[in-house]
């Protein structure tokens, strides 16, 4: 089998040097829409918000492209994605994926998430769910897609290796959902934005694009997935974007907890179930590690639950109980007997609850460490006239009012 992969290894690499000497192949026939072409003049970062189907992918794909076709062997491209699934099923492999466009330039390894441009330019695929990898890499070219997605940790970690040649740049493509560090990066002084709405693109089939205008137009969500619009704070909510910096690194953490707001039933028109998980640091801060919400059944968000829990180290699950009562907690323990858990039984109404909470982030108190586009946009839109359901909201308040507001009362009781 060593022998068959050797083989395997020399006839690509043999390809690849005959291809390098050869003409570079047409790329196919295309035609760039303006949003897709790059700016013009000096830029370090090229900013693309676009609505769903906008073209976006294309777009930075065929940048990649070109950059790897200009540079040759010099060029070392790194393509970032909120998970490394997404970097291989989107950026490299989807419909309008680097190694979907140019099959014929590339030799390219699945395995290892990596390829070889015919002209020797090497493009590495990676996920920003460990933001430890993208510490080292050094880049000519990074393209991060989706980046509102990414964890800004790995997003930051890319930044200290794009240091490579004469013109090392960024280019980013993401729908504009609620991640403040993408606004921060918007106003920088080198960066170009561009915006594209999912109506620019005249190629989509027109069918679909009057399904999502009839179901989402004049929402919220059809303006920021549609009209790729950043979305303000709502008059009436209690917190505001300003308030969240996902740029804070936690520091060592004393104490973490999971805080989990059931949701009543378990349909697909049921509410989420709030999963997030908190922590305060030795600084006396709190930090807001993870958002694990989900629509599952009890059995499914209670693995969830313990699954964050075991993850981030935690020490206290804290769940509320005025949905299923014992039963939140006995299905819980049937998962795992001795877990450290505290029910919590809601006496007051959500904003009484939620307006202490929000008082600690203007106060600069508690920091995001990781985008949390759902749960920020949460926080951003509801009011206590919305008549919504805010799980994720409900959630949050739990698990910094345990960690930092009052002692548990008694009947807060650990069970």
């Amino acid at each position: 089998m060593a022998g068959i992969a050797r083989e395997h290894l020399a006839l690509a690499l043999g390809l690849l040097l005959a291809e390098r000497e050869a003409p570079m192949p047409a790329p196919p026939a295309w035609t760039a829409l303006p949003h897709q072409e790059a700016p013009a003049g000096a830029w370090d970062t090229w900013l693309l918000l676009g609505g769903r189907g906008s073209g976006k992918t294309e777009a930075m794909a065929r940048y990649v492209r070109d950059h790897l076709v200009a540079l040759g062997a010099a060029a070392r491209v790194g393509v970032g994605a909120p998970t490394i699934a997404d970097a291989r099923d989107t950026c490299a492999e989807g419909a309008s994926g680097l190694i979907t466009l140019h099959p014929r330039e590339f030799v390219y390894n699945r395995s290892l998430s990596e390829a070889r441009h015919v002209r020797g330019g090497y493009v590495k695929f990676l996920g920003s769910e460990q933001p430890a990898r993208w510490n080292g890499p050094q880049w000519t070219l990074l393209w991060w897609d989706e980046l509102a997605l990414c964890n800004v940790a790995s997003f930051e970690q890319s930044q200290f290796g794009l240091r490579l040649g004469a013109d090392p740049r960024l280019v980013a493509s993401t729908t504009p959902k609620g991640a403040n560090f993408v606004q921060v990066l918007s106003r920088e002084p080198g960066t170009r934005t561009t915006r594209a709405t999912t109506h620019d693109n005249p190629y989509i089939a027109a069918a679909a694009v009057a399904r999502l205008e009839a179901r989402y137009g004049g929402t919220r969500l059809g303006r920021q997935e549609l009209l790729a619009e950043f979305l303000e704070d709502v008059e009436g909510a209690l917190w505001q974007r300003a308030w969240f910096d996902e740029r804070r690194l936690a520091p060592d953490l004393v104490r973490v907890v999971v805080a989990v707001d059931p949701a009543a039933t378990a349909t697909a028109a049921s509410d989420e179930t709030g999963i997030i998980v908190a922590g305060q640091g030795v600084d006396g801060a709190g930090y807001v590690l993870a958002d694990r919400s989900c629509k599952l059944s009890p059995d499914g968000w209670a693995r969830r639950a313990i699954a964050a829990y075991d993850e981030f180290g935690a020490d206290r699950l804290v769940v509320e109980v005025n949905n299923g009562g014992d039963m939140v907690t006995h299905t819980l323990r049937t998962l795992r007997p001795h877990l450290s858990i505290t029910a919590l039984h809601a006496s007051r109404g959500k904003q009484a609850r939620a307006e202490p909470v929000a008082a600690l982030y203007e106060q600069g108190r508690i920091w995001h460490t990781a985008a949390l586009p759902e749960l920020e946009d949460q926080l951003c839109s509801w009011t206590p006239q919305s008549g919504q359901s805010p799980d994720r909201l409900d959630a949050l308040v739990w698990c910094l009012t345990y960690l930092f507001l009052e002692p548990p009362p008694a009947r807060w009781g650990a069970v």
